[in-house]
């Protein structure tokens, strides 16, 4: 619970070089009923040495021996201290008022009006307050966004490492477990002497080879192992499949053949064009889509457009619209980002990721090891 102001003591640093101006200030204050503990200086040395200490507010006379109450300021400034600094003076000019708000003073006044000098002060502790305060909320909210950032960037990783297990599993056990019954199915096939089992057993082929064809896909969909030629080779081949199974019109242009990407960016870029092409597919009704891929001054940009309705500005803002957001939480994991804009004319998103410069976030400590860990490698065959 913090204590209101005027009800706790007060630490108060006076920059005075007069002896009776300082006990006249004093007098003042403690007539409010303010406690206090001053400490008086003089000199910049002393505010120097003093600023390492915590202070409430600082009081600073204009006019003083080598220096001005500005000077004090700019060492407050320099300090990076939030500390409620007002300037006192005999007389002062408009300018230099004006001056020593723009710079930083939390309010000046005429040692004539010392009256106004304890509302003054109140007013300027309790403003600095709230403002510590507002500080504080925002590094804690920071602080939270970026641990949220973090977590969501470890459940990617761990969604890939968990697709590639499952994928692992198929590609060795279901996959050559098919492969086996199909060979076997096709010897039966070749020696069987009734026509009924060998129509039984084509029939049975057929359903096998269905099934391989089927565990594939879902091999391709949870791991595209096509990612080992490249990033270029995976989208071409994800674009042909989906202008197969869509019957939308979809090219791919690119800068060059090969492009050299750090560990987990391809795999960034092939999932965020994939989520795309599934939009497409489900909301755009579009007849046609663009993907470009290319590498300019050390940034990888993919971008996905279509000719189709647009995204609804409310469709955005969707409590459960996961799919952007997780598009923007994967593109963070290596320091890329996603913009997205849409009209009635189609919709367009781009991918940027930033490769020569140090990434954001690492995507997990476990992703160091590549051979172990990268999302874009392909485990085991």
């Amino acid at each position: 619970m913090t204590i209101p102001t005027a009800d706790r003591r007060l630490r108060v640093l006076h920059v005075e070089d007069s002896e009776l101006d300082h006990q006249l200030i004093l007098a003042q204050l403690r007539r409010a009923g303010l406690e206090l503990d001053v400490e008086r200086v003089d000199s910049l040395a002393e505010v120097a040495q003093a600023l390492q200490q915590p202070w409430d507010a600082i009081v600073s006379d204009y006019n003083l021996p080598g220096f001005s109450g500005l000077v004090v300021l700019d060492l407050l400034k320099e300090s990076r201290k939030l500390i409620p600094f007002i300037l006192v003076s005999g007389e002062i000019g408009e300018d230099t008022a004006v001056a020593a708000m723009r710079t930083g003073a939390s309010d000046y006044l005429l040692k004539n009006n010392l009256a106004r000098l304890a509302p003054a002060l109140l007013h300027a502790i309790e403003a600095n307050e709230a403002q510590l305060a507002r500080v504080e909320a925002d590094r804690e909210l920071h602080k939270s966004k970026q641990r949220l950032h973090e977590l969501a960037g470890h459940l990617q990783t761990s969604v890939e490492m968990e697709r590639a297990a499952i994928a692992r599993e198929i590609h060795d056990d279901v996959g050559g477990s098919l492969t086996a019954l199909k060979f076997d199915l096709a010897w039966i096939a070749r020696h069987a002497q009734d026509e009924g089992v060998r129509q039984r057993v084509q029939s049975a082929l057929e359903t096998v080879s269905n099934a391989i064809e089927a565990s594939q896909r879902i091999m391709h969909n949870l791991r595209p192992a096509i990612l080992e030629q490249g990033l270029v080779a995976a989208v071409q081949w994800m674009a042909g499949r989906f202008e197969r199974r869509t019957g939308i019109l979809t090219s791919v242009r690119t800068s060059q053949e090969q492009i050299q990407l750090p560990a987990g960016v391809p795999l960034v870029a092939y999932r965020t064009a994939q989520e795309a092409l599934t939009n497409v597919s489900k909301h755009a009704n579009a007849s046609k889509v663009s993907i470009e891929l290319s590498m300019d001054s050390g940034v990888l940009t993919l971008e996905v457009s279509d000719n189709g309705s647009g995204i609804a500005p409310g469709d955005l803002a969707k409590a459960r619209s996961f799919g952007i957001r997780g598009l923007h939480e994967r593109a963070a994991t290596v320091g890329g980002w996603v913009d997205l804009s849409s009209s009635a004319r189609g919709t367009s998103l781009i991918l940027s990721v930033p490769l020569e410069a140090p990434r954001a976030q690492q995507l997990d400590d476990e992703a160091n090891s590549e051979a172990e860990h990268d999302p874009s490698a392909w485990g085991g065959t």
